[in-house]
């Protein structure tokens, strides 16, 4: 049974409660959207309804209303363009590095990449109340499942997917925020303010749940549903990161999702399928038998948002760019560029090297001119044939990939590496490398590994967690253009270890007594 994700209907579930939230999560009462519409006992009665239910935690993931790019957002108080889950997202991992810098003077944008932030920052709220808004939006979907009382196995999968789907927002909350309010299923509705969770419980509570959701799930699932590969990737990221969240590396537990992951039949397109992966038609590079795990679902119909791919395909055009050469509709925004300490990280001949140079200087002289740094065209809203699909639009059909197994490639390099994992790393290592057509490395170093991250998986939201995990984003050892700085003015320089984390929203901490605000905010 599916959930036809192109079909208006996907975002109108006929579900007659929502959570209801303003910009403070604390809020997690579920009222009704509209008091004319029947109650969840009457509405949910069959596994299709359930089915249309959980359609909203996926689509959570790709707009930020149900009633496209015009609709009142989800959430009371975030803007629902700068606040859409994936922009906000790219925000939080991009912007901050020396992946991306954007020229806009939007509010306190500019401070993202200076490493400047403050606990009131707008954009830092915005993904802060995403994520927690996701969070509940599966855990009353499961609530709802568990109410029913039924062991249809159908159902039980729709659960697992559920959890999946809130598992991939909490590795989010511990990664951005690190001790986080908490709530799961069991939480009561209504019955006061969330507690707050430490980051080494959540990271066990966390394995726990994908671990047992991954049994529910299915190996070879849907496309853009959760399957048992996305519990996996979930697990590997954690324990790629344990050491940051729980104090103690564990690379061996890397390793071993990573394996269970390729077991499952993923494959590593080719180099002449590289660039697909992020084109108008990348659809046809996902599930088993491709490489892409999960993505999220971008239609230019049905998924109208100004956020997730609408913002990085056209906020990385403008200068004497084409708008047409990416399938845009439309002109570009004009926003997104690279530094030069990132270009300098490409050897000739890589084909990641995706950077459009006419009438751009490669240093950052001025951060709001868009012809200050090159721009990066890895993403575009071209099919692969080199065609547009329904004619050009501003709101691309390019699905965003959140995992694929590159990734998983790199991952288990850095456990052998790094971690000291006999798993056949380098070999991996070097797959990826000759893939994009460069000579492998027979012995490769600790910063092989993190410049290779950063030419296969950038502008894919990794840069900043690979950065903390490196201990190079707040370090004066490494240096990129306008790195602690917001101006035009100063020399990079590195800033307070508290920028390793984001602050939790300023409005909850104050309403929510039980929340402990993260050291230096």
């Amino acid at each position: 049974m599916k959930f036809n994700i192109k079909k208006n209907g996907f975002y109108c579930f006929a579900f007659a409660t929502a959570v209801s939230l303003t910009a403070c999560v604390g809020d997690l009462d579920v009222t009704p959207i509209d008091p004319s519409l029947d109650t969840p006992e009457n509405v949910l009665t069959s596994t299709e309804a359930y089915n249309q239910i959980l359609a909203k935690c996926y689509s959570g993931l790709s707009v930020s209303s149900p009633d496209g790019d015009s609709g009142d957002p989800d959430i009371e108080g975030i803007d629902g363009g700068f606040g859409q889950y994936l922009r906000a997202l790219f925000n939080m991992q991009e912007l901050p590095t020396d992946e991306a810098v954007i020229g806009w003077n939007d509010q306190t944008l500019k401070d993202l990449h200076g490493l400047q932030w403050t606990s009131s920052d707008v954009f830092v709220s915005a993904a802060y109340s995403r994520v927690f808004y996701q969070i509940s939006i599966c855990n009353e979907v499961i609530r709802q499942i568990d109410k029913s009382g039924s062991n249809d196995p159908l159902l039980q999968q729709y659960r697992a997917e559920a959890r999946a789907i809130r598992g991939l927002s909490y590795l989010h909350a511990i990664d951005l925020f690190g001790n986080v309010p908490f709530t799961d299923e069991k939480s009561e509705v209504g019955s006061g303010n969330p507690t707050q969770i430490s980051r080494t419980d959540l990271f066990n509570w966390l394995v726990k749940d994908m671990e047992e959701a991954a049994e529910a799930l299915p190996a070879n699932p849907e496309k853009y549903r959760a399957g048992k590969g996305l519990a996996y990737m979930i697990l590997a990221k954690l324990y790629l990161n344990a050491a940051v969240y729980t104090g103690t590396a564990n690379y061996q537990k890397c390793a071993e999702y990573c394996q269970k992951i390729i077991e499952l039949g993923y494959k590593l397109e080719s180099a002449n399928n590289w660039w697909k992966l992020f084109c108008a038609d990348n659809d046809q590079m996902l599930g088993v038998g491709h490489e892409i795990i999960f993505s999220v679902y971008q239609d230019h119909i049905n998924t109208q948002a100004y956020g997730g791919t609408t913002y990085i395909i056209n906020a990385q055009v403008g200068g004497k760019m084409s708008y047409a050469d990416y399938g845009l509709g439309g002109n570009g925004w004009g926003g997104l560029r690279v530094t030069p300490q990132f270009v300098d990280k490409f050897e000739g001949g890589d084909q990641r090297a995706t950077f459009f140079t006419t009438g751009q200087s490669k240093e950052i002289v001025d951060i709001s001119d868009f012809a200050s740094g090159y721009a990066f065209t890895k993403f575009t809203n071209l099919k692969a044939d080199g065609t547009i699909i329904n004619g050009a639009n501003s709101f691309p059909d390019t699905d965003f990939p959140v995992f694929r197994l590159g990734d998983v490639y790199l991952m288990l390099a850095e456990c052998e590496v790094i971690g000291g994992v006999s798993c056949d790393g380098i070999s991996k290592f070097n797959e990826i490398r000759t893939r994009a057509g460069l000579a492998p490395i027979e012995k490769p170093t600790r910063v092989n590994i993190i410049d290779e991250r950063a030419r296969e998986l950038a502008w894919e939201c990794h840069r900043r967690s690979d950065l903390v995990r490196f201990g190079l984003l707040t370090s004066g050892d490494y240096l990129w253009s306008h790195k602690g700085m917001n101006s035009n003015v100063g020399t990079p320089h590195g800033v307070s270890d508290k920028y390793n984390l984001f602050p939790l929203a300023s409005s909850d901490v104050i309403s929510n007594t039980n929340l402990e605000q993260n050291a230096g905010y």
